[in-house]
């Protein structure tokens, strides 16, 4: 796959933008809010807030100088860092950084002894805690997981946190930043995109997708699909230099239309998902933003129009481009693209598939099968049903992820991979497989037995196999 559009195009646009970037970046005073080390995230406040009330009351202010003693931060199942080579802080998922200066500084120091050795440190394993690291570049970028996570799952979720950076700043401008100056401060740069990667952070611990390295489908009926790809490759067909135009709706993919030759890998479709997740703005204004795709040109910017189609309908249309100067004209397109889909109900049919409960095993006739993963290989798109008891809980949520996790690990494992796992454990029991054309994850009752199991998988699959032009993508359109 081709890494750049027009090299003579995307140079100076990159150019140009990275220049108006630092500028922009330059004038804005940096003023750190001041987090306590105890300080948990915004979607845990009360939690966070009758905790610091607590320690208040006992006396216990001393914690916030040294979040090493303090216990609700020990107590996390999973801790990100990241810093310079030169072990200058840059962020910490759970506290502030700056507190933390001297643990990193130990890790800065584990990484340069190994090095010194002509190695590379990967992991440290202690007891149940894992220590992954991974160097990239300028940065260290470090996971301390008491998770069920494998190191390989670990390393991955580290290098999406990298690609976050990169699709903020592009690899260019941070190899130059530290090439120029080796102590350079990054949250500089960083500034008001902590965001992103906490976001990004709580997106994984949910999110099959990114460990199976697939993308979901909003379920839709076939014509009606068509109908929507149809209306903005008709709209968008003749602007030049549109490279994709994406439509999400509830972080799943309605469509995909993309410039020929030119494909879009679904880590960068998952970081274009988060920057939709985690920016509330969008729903109320166009917006007109840089954005770097790693694995499409890590190098330089491409320009996204990005805005919701309407207030009565919450799907989200990406128009990409390296045009820097087109966004009254990717306006207007988007205007026309509302209202061709308002006109042929196609606005309806996405609300509709929103606002649907997800169907369950249950519903198919599968009541021996609890939840399902379904990877399609070819098109790297995946689907699962909704949840059900026992798994309506965040706690049991959790541990239903952590198992397929462990399922997928020992499916992929880079010394002994297995094509197929039949497991019974104490309150479920699991099956995994995979073929060259599907991976499969599935959970059954504790009791269920191997030829109920392989029965169920079997209409399962005959399921699927009539549903998949519903529920997923089999074809690529281009403009």
């Amino acid at each position: 796959m081709s890494s750049s559009i027009d090299d003579r195009q995307m140079k100076e646009s990159t150019t140009s933008t990275i220049s108006e970037i630092q500028e922009d970046v330059q004038n804005i005073p940096v003023t750190p809010t001041a987090r306590s080390p105890c300080d948990l995230k915004k979607d845990e406040s009360l939690e966070e807030s009758e905790m610091d009330d607590i320690a208040h009351r006992l006396g216990q202010s001393s914690l916030d100088a040294d979040p090493l003693r303090c216990k609700t931060w020990l107590a996390q199942k999973k801790h990100i860092f990241i810093l310079s080579q030169a072990g200058k802080p840059i962020y910490s998922r759970y506290s502030s950084e700056d507190k933390l200066v001297t643990l990193m500084g130990v890790m800065q120091a584990l990484v340069s002894f190994v090095q010194a050795g002509s190695d590379m440190i990967r992991s440290v394993h202690a007891g149940d805690t894992n220590f992954v690291f991974v160097v990239k570049g300028p940065l260290i970028l470090v996971a301390v997981s008491k998770t069920l996570e494998s190191v390989p799952q670990l390393t991955l979720q580290l290098t999406y946190v990298y690609n976050q950076i990169v699709s903020v700043l592009t690899q260019s401008q941070l190899t130059r930043v530290y090439d120029d100056r080796r102590n350079f401060d990054l949250r500089r740069l960083l500034t008001g995109s902590e965001r992103l990667i906490d976001h990004l952070l709580n997106f994984m611990d949910r999110e099959p997708a990114f460990f199976l390295g697939a993308i979901k489908c909003l379920p839709l009926v076939p014509s009606m699909r068509a109908s929507i790809t149809q209306t903005i490759i008709q709209t968008c067909g003749k602007i030049k230099n549109l490279v994709f135009a994406i439509l999400l709706a509830n972080n799943q993919l309605v469509t995909l239309v993309r410039m020929n030759k030119f494909f879009l890998h679904p880590a960068d479709l998952h970081l274009i998902q988060n920057l939709v997740d985690s920016s509330e703005s969008l729903k109320t204004a166009e917006i007109w933003t840089p954005i770097c795709l790693p694995k499409f040109d890590a190098s330089g910017y491409m320009h996204g129009h990005v805005s919701y189609l309407a207030e009565d309908c919450q799907a989200c249309l990406l128009l990409l481009t390296v045009d820097r100067d087109v966004f009254f004209v990717l306006s207007e397109a988007k205007q026309k693209i509302v209202e061709k889909l308002r006109r042929t109900n196609c606005l309806e049919a996405i609300n509709e598939s929103m606002n649907k409960p997800l169907i369950t095993t249950a519903d198919i006739g599968l009541p021996e099968m609890r939840h399902v993963l379904y990877k399609c290989r070819s098109t790297a798109q995946f689907w699962s049903p909704g949840l059900q008891p026992p798994y309506t809980t965040d706690e049991e949520t959790e541990r239903l992820l952590g198992q397929y996790q462990c399922l997928h690990h020992r499916l992929h494992s880079p010394s002994r991979p297995l094509k197929l796992i039949f497991q019974q454990l104490d309150k479920e029991t699991m099956l995994a497989w995979v073929t060259s054309g599907f991976e499969l994850y599935v959970t059954f009752e504790p009791l269920v037995t191997k030829p109920d199991a392989i029965e169920a998988v079997s209409k399962l699959l005959k399921w699927i196999k009539k549903e998949e032009e519903r529920l997923f993508i089999l074809n690529s359109p281009t403009f």
